[in-house]
């Protein structure tokens, strides 16, 4: 893989996204997605004791006891803020903790999720680009309108018809976000802070969902423009500082 310049700063938040080589669909069925999901959740830790693979052939008793001690004891070189999934690329928001944290957790994933989807299929060579995408998040407004771009990502993309479906998408973190769901794969306080309520935060993403989706009709379809996108002129958004009490 390919060197990145300049390198990815610990104790800094970065949108990273990635598509299939050439376009291909990446995720083609609910068993690809949910190994999707438990690569990220798995790899996020520095040093899990067994590759993935291994991992979900253990014993549940086993493997409830590593992924304890992974949760208890273990060290994060990433936080993950926001994610989703959708057939040919997918986009994370996550905050690196350690150096060299997001390359050695997307070499970890990618890889992971490569072996595995090449076995089943039958086929070899890479599956994703070469280099992933990695933009910094330089301001808090940064921060929250790319998570709001991420969430509405399957959406705007045209994978699901309307917002009462996007809802309960699984393969994305809304649904962590707006029902607050417990899970251990995102680390939602950093963006509901900025809010009053899980509420609020709905309302925040839902606003622009129709904006979005026009915007990605008349883009070009190529990868080096999968950016996220300008809130609209004529509406200024304010992002409040530090959390307001119920």
């Amino acid at each position: 893989m390919p060197g990145r310049l300049p390198p990815l700063v610990t104790n800094e938040t970065y949108h990273i996204f990635n598509r299939g080589i050439d376009h291909r669909p990446t995720f083609t069925d609910k068993r690809e997605y949910h190994r999707a999901l438990q690569g990220l959740a798995f790899y996020q830790f520095s040093s899990p004791p067994v590759k993935l693979s291994l991992f979900l052939s253990l014993p549940e008793e086993r493997k409830e006891k590593i992924m304890d001690q992974l949760i208890h004891q273990g060290k994060k070189s990433i936080r993950i803020l926001a994610f989703c999934f959708i057939p040919n690329h997918f986009h994370f928001l996550v905050f690196q903790e350690t150096e060299n944290g997001i390359s050695k957790f997307m070499s970890n994933f990618q890889n992971s999720f490569t072996r595995y989807f090449n076995t089943k299929h039958e086929r070899i060579g890479p599956l994703f680009l070469d280099q992933f995408k990695a933009v910094r998040m330089e301001t808090d407004d940064q921060l929250l309108h790319v998570s709001r771009y991420i969430h509405l990502n399957p959406y705007s993309s045209v994978v699901i018809k309307n917002l009462k479906v996007l809802e309960n998408y699984p393969w994305s973190s809304l649904n962590e976000y707006i029902n607050l769901l417990q899970k251990e794969i995102c680390e939602k306080e950093t963006i509901l802070s900025f809010f009053r309520n899980k509420k609020a935060y709905q309302e925040f993403v839902f606003d622009q969902a129709d904006y979005q989706k026009e915007l990605e009709k008349i883009r070009h379809l190529t990868f080096e423009d999968q950016t996220p996108l300008p809130p609209p002129r004529w509406k200024r958004v304010y992002f409040p500082q530090g959390k307001i009490s119920l």
